[in-house]
């Protein structure tokens, strides 16, 4: 909280510095003497070495060192003084020059031996500047240079070096020593260089400068436009980079644009500054026009904007110079020193000193040896002065708020002027040889907040840094007439670096976002070679009035401190926060320390309490009316809150325990209802205790501290207590202080709801704490329940006792709003088993009010009948349901199913989830225990046969069940246990038909979700065939089919219709969202589910559609539709339409099975294509009458390869062992039997002749040898002539093939061929046995084919003798066999 020095930086190299600097002084014998102690002690100076020119670093090829013992002989001690140093605002750069040499020294990051990254500054260039015999560098000066790039943040892109020379030369060099530009602009010396950059105004009146670079000669002041100057040395930089690359040394700069003034009427100048452009106010204007125009002068409404320098010397000691801006004309206030100093002839001049534009190398060399031209200066009368002749001005710094100025002169004096009124307004004596520089100090985010004027921009404070050399020590001032702030010994060899001036190339556009890193004050200690910078806080500037907060701020930041740190004694602790409380002034900074105090979690809670009561009693004994009120409050508050947790605490871990037995005798109703849901508590329990992770920060036995306790409590203003609702976690915790030690029956109930009674907090919030943790803590309450229950009795009792709790005017026949939190907290809650444990009690203890609320009020023996019991019975009644729901819900589901995470249930969700809310749970518990179709319908029909069986058998079989519990049981049999439990508890609810529907539709949902599992798909069609209802079942596949399935489907339609037969997987993928074998699996399910469509809208009109109803406990139930209900309302589909859809559905998935080459829609009219994909609720045109013949040719030419690709299927492994295993679903693969009866159906539909096509059958089965299966479909063949001419020609390739290309030629088939008719003989030969796929055929085969062919034509037909030698040739071979 007090000034500080920090070192940021160090100079690497400084005794390198000092050498090459120096070099022509040291002597030899210095040399030798020190050269033991230089190599002790060095740097590594491989990265510098190589950039020395090789005749200035012979004897320096050593590395050197820079320590303070070294500083002792040869040179002497302060040998930076004698040189001119200058470092970049940006401290990244450090110019070192004497006579014709400089040094460069740039930032460079390395590891200290700690392993901390620290800046140092190392040599990066070294050489002579001057070129010009006998002149030597004067004053020096780094400007960093903004980047133009977009993505700059506000470091600089490059820093120029500025170098003034005796001779009056000026030139710029870059970082590595390259000049860019050499200016003479006057032939002068040089005598100081200083700039002036962009600064953001602070307040809307303050006037924008603009930057420039200002030059000061002995009785010569040259201004260089800021912006001008920055575009030229980007250009020069950017021409020496291309004359670098091409090779050429010739470099032509672009005219310079600059200012020069001839500054009169002062005998002697050392300094400067140029303070900016400044418009005097409207009286200043009056004062000069009345003093230099006389009593009739006129004044002109805009006083004129001006440039103000300040000078320092002799004769006068200060001037103060003033130049018009601009060409308008100056007002009568200025005349007179306008036109003698003909200010209107200063104007913006080329610089004479460039090298000319595109001249030969000759003419350039001319041009070299001529001296340039001087452009004279414009006279500039000075305005006033501070005359003093005897005292000498040595130095003037300017302020970064552009009011004030540091001047130092020969008498040892600081003199601090005011610059908007000409006047010294401070001075300090005894700094001789002062070096001054400043500090603007930003307020803090922090002291805003206790600031009247916190809506305000941040405030600045201004301090004046002085470093007198002579004393060694360096100062920090408050301005303008505050005390000296800071003080610190920094030894006599030190420079301290103000530079004054930031980035140039800003503007109030480019440096919105920026954060320019800049250091104000540097101070160098040239011993060390350490940079420091100074740090000072904002609250040091405020006046003695504000000082206390200042140490108030200091008092709560050493609070703070000592709150972090963990190793501090608690004795120690309490004494530091009470000193630095009682110590602290003002009530509100006092406040906040007593907050951080009571929210820090290290200290004890005695600590807390000592140290709010010692406040408390402070606080009572000042003055009343001096007292803050609100700090008062908030003790008094504190205290009464930690009494409340220590005697809670104290009540938690007393020995005083309260025995219940008084409450056993009032149990006995809930012991009944406990033994009855005892089995299903335990079926519960044993479900909910497996194990789980859980971290043991958020672990419920956790102590909680104290400060947790205050912060979730505050006091009413009728000294209450109000407990803050905040986060779930931190409720719970604070209930499970609370009541946790009374429910396990570790503390005394009866006493902490009387503590918690006198402290004020009000009973329903008690209530919602202890059913927060009652429920929370459910594994443990279902461990001991009938103590549980017990200990949560008597709690309940004792808070319903208090006042406030229940209404005194409560009416027997209305609602409790008392018990009806309760209820509520119930209905919400996920933990079904302390759920319902919490409603028996509410229940016992609310039956118990009312019934002693009837007695006194009627004195009678009738009962109390109440609305408020009626509600507990259907609350219990429907808890008791959810339990059993629940567990269910929570059966682990087996190895290898869909799993996912066990659904959570309430009553609160059941009833908004509708009525089909319970029907929808379940069948997400099916689709996650992925049991079969056939498995559910079993468990169902489980269920109905024991709601058949009598009552009194029911009972002895429940006994059975008991006695069958105790034997180990598949997790199977106890999985449909408990799903018949659940049906039974909701029969209506939990009908077959609405599970089955419900099924049904979660199945088809996770399909949607996942294509590719084609298998869900095909399960929530079988679901769907168990809906004994048409109506269900036609609303289900309908809402199925528009939801789902019709977008895909004519995806896939389109799809093979554009390819033109059977897609590739990717094709697939892209277009329809599945592979080739989903979308094979897909089209066969869609076919099932139009054929349901079609049977449910023909047997709707039969069967009366099914009566929902609800279970009376469940009846109010509120939310979306039930699927049943949406299933209903369905309108009725146009049967012929889906009769369409189901027809391109086979066709589509034929193609699919079989990879068949087909146009699907091009198997269709124009009527037919323009039908499909409609909504088949819609009628549409549909095709009628004789279809086209040539679409009737390409149905049947499909159908019949179709039957041929079936036959080769059925006979092929390859096809047959993929095709099943690939769809995994039942009777759906190639080798299907039903494909022959499938393509006589759609033959008949699409207007094919099913006698063609069972014809093409048969061929195909004799021609792939099964002759068996032929003979069988033969049978329904109508026109046997055809059919006998066509297995006429199979059984002349059959025989062909055994006689004439058979391997196994017997010279018996010789013989026979030989015996044979001619003309059979010849028919043989023309056969092409090659169109058998299978010509290996018994002849047993043969013959009884032949047999068949001679039975099937008739005698009169042309091929008839040819069948009947075809008969005489098998049998002579049979025989010979």
């Amino acid at each position: 909280m007090s000034c500080s020095l920090l070192e940021f930086c160090r100079l690497q190299e400084l005794k390198t510095v000092r050498d090459f600097l120096f070099l022509s002084q040291k002597s030899e014998s210095v040399e030798e003497k020190n050269q033991a102690a230089e190599n002790e002690l060095s740097w590594d100076s491989s990265d510098w070495e190589a950039t020395w020119d090789s005749g200035e670093n012979k004897e320096d090829a050593a590395t050197s060192a820079t320590t303070v013992e070294e500083e002792t002989t040869g040179q002497r001690a302060p040998w930076l003084q004698d040189c001119v140093v200058s470092l970049s605002p940006c401290s990244d750069l450090l110019v070192v020059a004497r006579e014709q040499k400089a040094v460069f020294l740039s930032a460079k990051w390395r590891t200290d031996d700690s392993g901390r990254e620290e800046m140092t500054l190392a040599v990066s260039w070294t050489g002579t500047l001057s070129s010009d015999e006998g002149e030597c560098v004067s004053s020096s000066i780094c400007i960093p240079l903004a980047s133009q790039k977009r993505s700059s943040t506000g470091r600089p892109d490059w820093t120029c070096v500025v170098v003034g020379f005796t001779s009056g030369h000026v030139r710029f060099y870059t970082e590595s020593g390259v000049l860019l530009l050499a200016q003479l602009l006057h032939e002068d010396p040089v005598l100081r260089l200083k700039c002036r950059t962009y600064e953001i105004p602070r307040h809307p009146g303050v006037t924008e400068q603009h930057e420039e670079l200002s030059i000061l000669y002995p009785a010569a002041l040259v201004t260089i436009d800021g912006f001008s100057l920055f575009q030229s040395l980007r250009a020069c930089r950017n021409q020496v980079a291309r004359a670098t690359a091409a090779g050429s040394d010739v470099i032509q700069p672009p005219p310079l644009a600059y200012k020069k003034w001839a500054l009169q009427d002062m005998d002697t100048i050392v300094d400067h500054s140029s303070v900016g452009i400044m418009t005097l106010c409207v009286f200043d204007q009056m004062k000069n026009a009345s003093i230099l125009g006389g009593f009739n002068a006129s004044v002109k409404g805009s006083p004129p904007a001006m440039s103000q320098y300040v000078t320092v010397g002799g004769g006068p000691y200060t001037g103060f110079y003033y130049a018009v801006e601009g060409s308008s004309q100056p007002l009568l206030s200025h005349v007179a020193l306008a036109v003698a100093s003909k200010l209107t002839s200063a104007l913006f001049s080329a610089a004479s000193g460039w090298l000319g534009w595109n001249r030969h190398k000759n003419e350039e060399e001319a041009v070299q040896k001529q001296k340039p031209k001087v452009e004279p200066a414009t006279p500039l009368g000075i305005r006033f002065g501070l005359p003093d002749s005897r005292r000498h001005g040595e130095s003037v710094c300017l302020s970064p708020c552009n009011t004030l100025a540091g001047v130092t002169d020969d008498f040892g004096r600081v003199t601090l002027l005011d610059l908007a009124r000409g006047i010294a307004i401070r001075m300090w004596k005894g700094y001789r040889d002062a070096q001054l520089g400043w500090l603007q100090v930003p307020e803090e985010r922090g002291d805003r907040e206790f600031s009247p004027s916190a809506s305000l921009p941040r405030r600045h404070a201004l301090f004046l840094v002085i470093y007198a050399p002579r004393r060694g020590i360096l100062e920090v001032w408050g301005m303008q007439q505050g005390p000296r702030v800071g003080a610190f010994t920094v030894g006599k060899h030190c420079r301290l670096l103000y530079a004054g001036y930031r980035l140039m190339g800003v503007n109030s556009v480019t440096s919105k976002g920026w954060q320019l890193h800049t250091q104000q004050v540097c101070l160098l200690d040239t011993t060390t070679g350490a940079l420091r910078t100074v740090n000072i806080p904002f609250h040091l500037a405020l006046s003695d009035k504000k000082s206390e907060r200042a140490k108030d701020m200091h008092l709560i930041k050493r609070l703070t401190t000592i709150l972090r740190s963990r190793e501090v004694e608690p004795d120690i602790l309490e004494s530091e926060a009470k000193s630095v409380l009682l110590d602290i002034k003002h009530p509100a900074i006092k406040k906040q320390a007593l907050e951080s105090l009571l929210s820090n979690k290290n200290a004890p809670v005695s600590c807390l309490i000592n140290v709010t009561s010692a406040l408390s009693d402070t606080l009572k004994q000042q003055d009343p009316e001096e007292v803050d009120a609100a700090l008062l409050q908030l003790c008094s508050s504190q205290l009464k809150l930690l009494q409340l947790y220590t005697d809670i605490q104290e009540l938690h871990s007393g020995a005083d325990r309260e025995a219940c037995a008084e409450n056993q005798d009032s149990l006995k109703g809930i012991e009944d209802e406990l033994s009855r849901v005892g089995p299903a508590l335990q079926r519960y329990a044993h479900l909910t205790a497996r194990p789980s992770v859980s971290f043991a920060q958020d672990s419920p036995d956790s102590p909680m501290p104290a400060q947790a306790f205050i912060s979730q409590m505050e006091c009413t203003e009728d000294e209450g207590l109000r407990v803050n609702r905040g986060s779930e976690a931190q409720w719970n915790h604070l209930g499970n202080f609370l009541f946790w030690g009374c429910l396990c029956g570790k503390s005394p109930p009866q006493k902490v709801c009387d503590t918690l009674q006198q402290a004020g907090i009000s009973p329903q919030q008690l209530l919602s704490l202890l059913l927060s943790v009652w429920l929370q803590r459910e594994k443990e309450v279902l461990q001991k329940p009938e103590e549980a229950v017990r200990n949560l009795h008597t709690l309940l009792i004792g808070i319903s006792d208090m006042k406030g709790a229940v209404e005194e005017s409560w009416d027997l026949q209305s609602i409790s709003p008392w018990w009806q939190q309760v209820r509520c907290t119930c209905i919400q809650s996920h933990n079904a088993a302390a759920a319902l444990l919490a409603a028996f009690v509410a229940h016992r203890a609310a039956k118990a009010s009312i019934t002693s609320r009837g007695d006194s009020k009627f004195q009678s023996e009738w009962e109390a009948v109440s609305l408020e019991l009626e509600q507990w019975v259907v609350c219990v009644h429907q808890l008791e349901d959810v339990l059993v729901l629940q567990t269910l819900l929570l059966m682990p589901p087996p190895q290898g199913a869909a799993g996912g995470a066990a659904a959570q249930c309430s009553i609160k969700t059941l009833l908004e989830g509708g009525t089909g809310g319970i029907a929808d749970s379940v069948s997400k518990w099916v689709f996650r225990h992925d049991l079969a179709p056939e498995r559910l319908k079993a468990i169902l029909q489980m269920k109905e046969e024991q709601e058949a069986d009598e009552r009194s058998e029911q009972r002895a079989r429940e006994e059975g069940k008991e006695e069958k519990k105790e034997t180990t049981k598949e997790e199977a049999d106890r999985t449909a246990e408990l799903l018949v439990a659940v049906c039974q508890r909701f029969p209506h609810s939990l009908s077959p038909d609405l599970l089955f529907a419900h099924c049904c539709w979660e199945y088809v949902v996770q399909w949607n979700k996942d294509p590719e599992e084609d298998r869900y798909f095909w399960l929530a069609v079988e679901h769907l065939k168990l809906v004994s209802s048409p109506h269900i079942q036609l609303g289900i596949s309908a809402m199925m089919w528009s939801t789902f399935i019709v977008k895909r489907f004519s995806a896939a339609a389109f799809l093979m219709e554009k390819v033109g037969k059977a897609p590739k997987d990717r094709l697939f993928r892209r277009d329809v969202g599945m592979g080739d074998k989903a979308v094979t699996s897909f089209l066969g399910c869609c076919v099932q589910l139009l054929q349901i469509l079609m049977e449910a809208d023909s047997a709707v009109e039969e069967v009366p559609p099914p009566e929902l109803s609800v279970e009376e406990a469940w009846c109010g139930a509120e939310g979306p539709a039930s699927l049943a209900e949406l299933a209903l309302e369905q309108r009725g589909v146009h049967f012929p339409l889906v009769q369409h859809h189901c027809l391109l559905a086979s066709l589509l998935h034929a193609g699919m099975t079989f990879s068949l080459k087909v146009k699907p829609l091009s198997l269709f009219d124009s009527k037919g294509k323009n039908a499909f994909f409609r909504d088949l609720t819609t009628i549409q045109l549909m095709p009628s009458g004789d279809m086209d013949p040539g679409l009737v040719s390409l149905r049947q030419e499909f159908l019949l390869r179709v039957l041929t690709a079936w036959v080769q299927a059925i006979e092929d492994p390859s096809s047959s062992a993929p095709g099943t295993n690939s769809t995994a679903l039942p009777s759906q693969g190639p080798t299907a039997d039903w494909w022959p009866s499938l393509c006589l159906e759609l033959g008949s539909l699409m207007q094919v002749n099913p006698d063609i096509l069972r014809r093409h059958l048969v061929c195909e089965l004799y021609n792939q040898g099964l002759d068996l299966r032929a003979e069988e479909v033969m049978l329904e063949v109508e026109d046997k002539d055809v059919l006998g001419s066509q297995l006429l020609v199979l059984t002349g390739q059959r025989l062909s093939y055994s006689l004439l290309h058979s391997q196994s030629q017997t010279q018996a088939a010789m013989e026979l061929l030989a015996r044979l008719p001619p003309t059979l003989c010849t028919w043989l030969k023309a056969m092409d046995p090659g169109e058998l796929r299978s010509p290996l055929i018994p002849l047993s085969q043969t013959s009884r084919l032949v047999g068949r062919l001679v039975e099937i034509l008739p005698e009169n037909h042309a091929q008839y003798s040819l069948a009947l030698h075809l008969l005489e040739a098998v049998d002579a071979l049979t025989t010979e066999d």
